[in-house]
């Protein structure tokens, strides 16, 4: 099965094409780029994989969470492509695309928001928890103690160092598939895609810039 994936959630812009269980082509680029240069990476990447768009079985987009921005066009790009070549579309969230080919017995895996706010996932022992906010608001919920090392994927310093002075042995894991965009592929080629395009929306996942203050009635 040949899938096209697309992320842009994760502090970057990428895009692969996978093709029986293997990433034939894939790029990313760093940054604020998916508005300017997001068409012509997929475009890259489907020459590079020497792939036509007739040949696409299915397509793929990180749902989130992640950065606003990169997300939503992410999500503009690939919901559009879907549409206009009429290919199911697989969303896969953040976690699982920071997760993919790894094999863990608890993982705490970290999107990061605007400064000092989260979106996190514990897998561990049942049920999986989530959790977005505030970086001690979020490990107080998923984590308050873990014995033994906990792998933590995607986290920055900052988690890192709270999650050290909760005196929890950390094994910091990066990603085993990158980029994003190619854990996607992988990932959409055994899910079963929605039926309908407007079941793929977006997660963002975390507390909102600002909240509007409570009036009370005159």
């Amino acid at each position: 099965m040949i899938v096209l994936a697309i992320d842009g959630a994760l502090g970057s812009f990428s895009a692969a094409v996978s093709g029986d269980g293997r990433v034939a082509a894939a790029r990313c680029e760093s940054g604020s780029v998916a508005l300017e240069r997001g068409l012509g990476i997929v475009e890259a990447v489907l020459a590079e994989a020497r792939v036509a768009p007739r040949q696409i079985e299915r397509l793929a987009v990180g749902i989130g969470p992640g950065g606003f921005t990169g997300l939503r066009i992410a999500l503009a790009y690939a919901k559009s492509l879907a549409a206009a070549w009429q290919r199911p579309l697989v969303p896969v969230d953040s976690f699982d695309l920071l997760e993919w080919g790894g094999a863990f017995d608890r993982v705490l895996a970290v999107v990061v928001g605007r400064p000092g706010v989260i979106s996190a996932r514990y897998r561990g022992v049942p049920p999986t928890r989530r959790a977005s906010g505030r970086i001690d608001e979020v490990l107080d919920a998923l984590v308050p103690s873990v014995e033994g090392p906990l792998a933590v994927v995607g986290a920055p310093e900052d988690v890192l160092h709270a999650l050290a002075e909760r005196d929890i042995i950390v094994r910091p894991v990066n990603p085993a598939v990158i980029p994003a965009a190619a854990a996607a592929a992988l990932a959409a080629s055994s899910r079963v895609p929605p039926k309908s395009l407007h079941e793929v929306v977006a997660d963002y996942g975390e507390l909102p810039a600002a909240t509007p203050p409570k009036f009370s009635g005159l």
